[in-house]
């Protein structure tokens, strides 16, 4: 029986292994998108800071 029960627990827990791997790769991916648009917004607003940055009168 506790053969049994250690063979179930390995087998949850190597069932929800790749789920963790799964969400890490996309956390990750996530956040090289929003910082590449990050780096985009500020070398645009660099190139051209009146496109941006509109000034109110």
């Amino acid at each position: 029986m506790k053969f049994l029960l250690c063979c179930c627990s390995a087998f949850v827990l190597l069932a929800c292994l790749p789920g963790c791997t799964v969400l890490a790769i996309a956390d990750a991916a996530g956040s090289a998108v929003v910082y590449g648009v990050k780096t985009t917004v500020n070398v645009l607003d660099a190139v051209t800071p009146d496109l941006v940055n509109k000034k109110k009168d």
